[in-house]
C-alpha cells in the first residue's frame, strides 16, 4: 500500500504539533526531542545520556504527558529487584488461587531513570519487554499493549556505583541522544521563568494511544528503494571492518535505521526515503551499537566520530523517489 501526499501531509503535521507540545517543556532542543518523537512513532526505545540537570527526565515526562496515554516512572537503584519492574505473583487466600500483580512497566510510556544504576540482574528485566512487548513472570507471559515505550536515562559522570550496559541491552535501544547545555538565550529564558519547577505539567495530552499506533503503521508504509537499503547495507558492513571498532553494527541496527528513516521521511512530508534520511540518522541510531577497540577508545577515538566517518565516505545512491 502505497502512502499518499495527504497522508504525508497529515503525518507531518501531527509530526510537528507532538514536537511543539514537548518543546513547552525543553526550550531549544528542537532536534532531540523530533528524535525522541520519531523513535515513539517508530515503537522503539530511547536512551538519554546527559550531564545532570540538562533536562532528560523533563524531556521524558513532558513526552509521557503529551500522550493520552498511561505512564509511569521508575527510579533505578542497586537495591531494585527485577520484580520491582514487572510485577509479581502474590497467592490470594480468599480464592485459593495465585494472581499477578502488575509492575511499573506495565504503562504507555515507561521512564528508567538512571538506569545505569540498577544491578545487571534488574537491567535484563528490561530486555524481553523492551524487544518484544512481552513480559514474563512464572513461565506465563503478560503484553505492555500498544504503544509501548522506554525512555531511559544515564548520566557519563559519577560512575561510581553504576553498571554498565551491556552491549545486549544497549542493541534494544533505537535511538541514542543528549541534550547538551542551552544556548545563552534560551539560558536566560530559563533563569526569567525560573520559579516554574515543573515544567514537564505545562504540557497537556494532545493525542490519544490509538492514533500513535495508527501514525505507525502508516509509516512502516513508506516507500523505500532498494538502492538505499544497499546503501544502509553498505555501512553497517563498513562497522564490522573497520579497523577502530571490535565489535560492529548487528542486523537489528540496520532494521532500527530503516525503520527511523521511514518515519523520519514522512515527518518531513515525503512517501519515500532519501539517503538523506539515512546520513541524519546514522550517528543517533547506530553509533551506540558500536564496541570500539579498547586501544582505540584509550587514543580518543569516539564511536560516533567512526559512524561520521564511514557515511561521509561512502558514496550515497542517487535519488529515486516512488
Amino acid at each position: 500500500m502505497t502512502v499518499t501526499q495527504e497522508q504525508s501531509a497529515w503525518f507531518a503535521g501531527a509530526f510537528e504539533s507532538l514536537v511543539g507540545n514537548v518543546g513547552q517543556a525543553i526550550l531549544g532542543k528542537t532536534e532531540p526531542i523530533k528524535l525522541v518523537v520519531a523513535a515513539m512513532l517508530s515503537e522503539g526505545h530511547v536512551l538519554l545520556e546527559d550531564y545532570p540537570g540538562t533536562g532528560k527526565t523533563v524531556l521524558a515526562k513532558a513526552l509521557a504527558n503529551t500522550l493520552e496515554g498511561t505512564h509511569s516512572r521508575i527510579q533505578f537503584t542497586p537495591d531494585l529487584l527485577p520484580s520491582d519492574v514487572t510485577g509479581v505473583t502474590i497467592y490470594n487466600q480468599a480464592k485459593n488461587q495465585f494472581e499477578f500483580h502488575k509492575g511499573p512497566i506495565f504503562a504507555s510510556i515507561v521512564l528508567a531513570d538512571e538506569i545505569n544504576r540498577a544491578s545487571p540482574k534488574t537491567q535484563s528485566a528490561l530486555l524481553e519487554v523492551m524487544e518484544e512487548g512481552v513480559v514474563t513472570v512464572d513461565g506465563e507471559g503478560y503484553e505492555v499493549g500498544r504503544p509501548f515505550m522506554v525512555i531511559a536515562t544515564q548520566n557519563p559522570v559519577e560512575q561510581a556505583g553504576t553498571y554498565k550496559l551491556p552491549e545486549a541491552q544497549l542493541d534494544r535501544f533505537l535511538v541514542k541522544t543528549s541534550l547538551g547545555y542551552p544556548d545563552r538565550n534560551t539560558s536566560v529564558d530559563l533563569l526569567l521563568d525560573a520559579a516554574n519547577r515543573a515544567r514537564a505539567s505545562r504540557v497537556s495530552a494532545i493525542i490519544s494511544p490509538e492514533s500513535v499506533v495508527a501514525m505507525s503503521q502508516l509509516a512502516s508504509q513508506v516507500y523505500v528503494d532498494r538502492s538505499v537499503m544497499e546503501y544502509v547495507t553498505d555501512i553497517i558492513a563498513a562497522t564490522r571492518t573497520h579497523p577502530d571498532v571490535a565489535l560492529g553494527v548487528s542486523m537489528r541496527g540496520g532494521l532500527a535505521l530503516a525503520r527511523m528513516a521511514k518515519t523520519w521521511a514522512l515527518a518531513n512530508g515525503r512517501s519515500y526515503v532519501t539517503p538523506d534520511d539515512i546520513v541524519h540518522l546514522a550517528v543517533p541510531v547506530l553509533a551506540h551499537r558500536l564496541i570500539v577497540d579498547a586501544e582505540s577508545e584509550f587514543a580518543g577515538v569516539k564511536a560516533e566520530g567512526i559512524v561520521t566517518g564511514i557515511v561521509s565516505e561512502l558514496p550515497p545512491p542517487a535519488y529515486r523517489a516512488a
